[in-house]
């Protein structure tokens, strides 16, 4: 996933249903590099919930997950280098990638998973099914981003409607949209 449009960071939870399909594999190298992976995989996310819920802080945190990812990183070459050709691609790829699985311990802020990002995209599935999606390019772009300003507005506790009314404003006195990037130190107004 891209955090700001220029860092990328990797999604734990696919990389986790990747472990786990070496666990459940027939392979006992397979299933072994599995085990240990995910064992890394539990002991990091353990330290990132700690950090989550306030029991320790960034620096601890980075400072607990600095040997998991070096452990994390050496199975990933053991399985690189193994000649088990299940592990091979999976663990070449991941190591070739790695410096994408930890940038939320680089950067604060950034979350190890993309969870959030498709709860967010929720809503326009939902509404592409039961609405059976648009007719033409041009629905597809309105849809698009009505459903964009309405989530980033529900997501920042804004409201969607007092938003679509200073755009509509903007238009017609022919000046720039409002953003809807919050502004650093600002405070948004509660949904109606």
């Amino acid at each position: 996933m891209y955090f700001d449009g220029k860092v990328l960071q990797g999604c734990w939870a696919h990389i986790k249903r990747d472990i786990q399909r070496l666990i459940d594999s027939h392979a006992n190298q397979a299933k072994r590099l599995g085990h240990d992976l995910m064992r890394q995989q539990r002991l990091l996310f353990e330290q990132w919930h700690l950090y989550k819920d306030g029991k320790i802080d960034w620096k601890n945190f980075r400072k607990l997950v600095s040997p998991i990812r070096t452990e994390f990183d050496s199975l990933l070459l053991r399985g690189r280098f193994s000649g088990n050709k299940i592990l091979v691609g999976m663990c070449t790829e991941l190591y070739q990638r790695r410096e994408w699985l930890w940038t939320f311990i680089k950067t604060q802020g950034i979350e190890p998973t993309n969870n959030a990002a498709e709860r967010a995209l929720r809503p326009a599935v939902i509404y592409r099914k039961l609405s059976f999606g648009t007719q033409s390019d041009s629905g597809s772009r309105y849809i698009e981003r009505i459903l964009t300003v309405s989530e980033t507005c529900r997501l920042q506790k804004r409201s969607a409607f007092e938003y679509l009314v200073s755009a509509m404003e903007a238009f017609f006195a022919k000046k720039p949209a409002p953003s809807l990037i919050p502004q650093i130190g600002s405070t948004n107004k509660k949904a109606a």
